[in-house]
């Protein structure tokens, strides 16, 4: 193994274009953020309880990835070595973005932890070096943030009086996606692809030869899932709306009648 200047230049390349990554994301992240458009209001077009779901929803699936990205980096499951590089990146960019504060001396050394030293050295040297075992302070950074976005997940449900119901079928889930892809020997993909399709009543096939194929599959079956419970929503509110309407206005028209009398 060579300790010589070749992994140190790699080392600094691979947190500058880390670092770089992180403040283009972080741009683009404030962006739409700070953006008014209607479009990108989810109020606008999901009803409020839906909307609370589905962000219980996001600290449980972020948990969720963070574990993944553990268990896989560790070499406790099986897992091609670009498709681990590439979402390794894009998960700790996406924390990197979204979660840390990066004006604080505590984000900035999170996020030099953070960095994903070996996947970045992987994708752009295709090789192993010492980078791979700084890489372990990385991996253990998502312990950390699965402990993070537990605890959003309690302050958010607590803070909005919601229930837990959502974790417990979250959990079901998630073992469904561990459990299939050791009983039917398919990649990560697959496999979410199969309990996708099997919770959602569309059947259990992976749909897709290809990944972006298959992409595309749980964007439909999940964004399907989504809108047929914003329809029924509506529906019920609309209905119960104008039930009690027409009660308020028997009522106003009652007490109307009273008051002539």
């Amino acid at each position: 193994m060579d300790f010589g200047y070749a992994p140190i230049l790699e080392l600094a390349i691979v947190i500058i274009i880390f670092l770089l990554s992180v403040v283009i994301g972080t741009f683009i992240y404030n962006r739409l953020k700070n953006n008014s458009s209607s479009l990108l209001n989810s109020g606008e077009y999901l009803p409020e309880e839906e909307i609370h779901t589905l962000k219980q929803v996001f600290y449980l699936a972020m948990m969720s990835l963070c574990f993944i990205d553990l268990i896989y980096s560790m070499g406790i499951a099986q897992l091609n070595l670009i498709y681990l590089a590439i979402f390794d990146i894009l998960l700790s960019i996406f924390i990197a973005v979204t979660l840390i504060d990066k004006k604080s001396l505590k984000g900035k050394l999170i996020i030099l932890l953070l960095v994903p030293y070996g996947s970045l050295n992987y994708f752009l040297f295709n090789q192993l070096n010492l980078l791979y075992v700084i890489d372990i302070i990385h991996i253990l950074m998502f312990i950390y943030f699965i402990k993070i976005y537990y605890y959003k997940f309690r302050e958010y449900t607590d803070s909005n009086g919601l229930g837990i119901a959502v974790l417990l079928l979250f959990v079901i889930i998630f073992l469904s996606f561990l459990f299939t892809q050791i009983v039917e020997g398919v990649n990560p993909l697959d496999a979410l692809v199969m309990v996708s399709n099997a919770f959602t009543s569309n059947g259990y096939a992976i749909l897709g030869n290809s990944i972006l194929g298959k992409l595309n599959s749980l964007l439909l079956v999940w964004g399907g899932y989504i809108l047929s419970g914003v329809g029924t929503a509506t529906l019920t509110a609309a209905i119960l709306t104008k039930h009690f309407n027409r009660r308020f206005d028997e009522l106003e028209e009652l007490i109307k009648n009273n008051n002539e009398d």
